[in-house]
């Protein structure tokens, strides 16, 4: 880097075409070397080999179609996996990622990619969905798969620092041994995304489905209009009945839910036997 900002020389930037985070630099250290048409030439034949990955990138995004299906077989799911180099794996984890704030679509992919790069000894697959999110699958070892949250914590900051207008968030599952247990992986990623979004809006983090320990992260996963319908039916009669033993039913519930749903801490802090 030190050679690229000198002073002498000619320094070409060539931007790789599958990722916002990557690019090539052509550094000639004496002016005037080369013409200008070779130096095109050169960057095109640089920047082909970013054009190489698209069969790879084909074989990852249909293995992200078949995880995000909502029904299909084992068989091809499998064979999905050991088209893009996961099959027969150990352990299997999925991410979640979203780029948030003023993220371009295909932010969250790449950003998704770019820190995934920096999980050794782990390989992947991801791929872009639509909204501005992305979905990977990472084959690992048991062991090394319990590293994964804070291996991406310790990336996820410098991506932001790359991009300050998207604060991207990312949801991580436990680690799964099946391809068939893939599905419900994905469902633990997403409630854990939507639990780093609710609690940090506009911070990057990185979150698991064990950080969601309190009753507000955990219906940040269950659809807004999901919540309406449950207050109005359920919790509206209570509101709509006026005063009177309502009021202590209403100061119960308050409490319980402060307690995260435990009965025995919602008795203690009643004072009740």
């Amino acid at each position: 880097m030190e050679t690229l900002r000198g002073r002498h020389g000619t320094t070409v930037r060539i931007e790789a075409d599958d990722s916002v985070f990557d690019a090539w630099y052509l550094h000639l250290p004496e002016d005037g070397q080369a013409p200008p048409r070779i130096l095109h030439e050169i960057g095109e034949l640089v920047g082909r080999q970013g054009r190489r990955t698209a069969p790879r990138r084909q074989a990852q995004e249909g293995l992200v179609s078949r995880v995000c299906a909502a029904y299909g077989d084992v068989n091809g799911l499998e064979g999905a996996l050991r088209s893009c180099g996961l099959g027969d794996a150990p352990a299997y984890t999925v991410v979640v990622a979203a780029s948030g704030g003023s993220g371009e679509r295909g932010d969250a992919a790449a950003a998704l990619a770019e820190a995934l790069r920096h999980q050794k000894p782990v390989t992947f697959a991801a791929a872009a969905l639509g909204e501005g999110e992305a979905v990977a699958v990472l084959a690992h070892e048991p062991g090394p798969g319990a590293e994964v949250p804070a291996r991406l914590r310790e990336v996820w900051p410098l991506l932001h620092a790359c991009r300050p207008g998207a604060a991207p968030h990312a949801g991580v599952s436990d680690p799964v041994r099946r391809p068939a247990d893939l599905r419900g992986a994905l469902a633990q990623a997403r409630y854990a995304l939507e639990g780093a979004r609710s609690t940090a809006p506009g911070a990057a983090r990185v979150a698991r489905l064990a950080d969601l320990a309190d009753l507000r992260t955990l219906l940040a996963g269950v659809p807004a209009d999901v919540r309406a319908v449950y207050l109005d039916t359920v919790l509206g009669p209570l509101l709509r009945a006026g005063k009177g033993s309502n009021a202590t039913l209403l100061e119960t519930l308050e409490v319980f839910l402060a307690h995260n749903c435990s009965w025995a801490r919602t008795a203690e802090a009643l004072h009740l036997t």
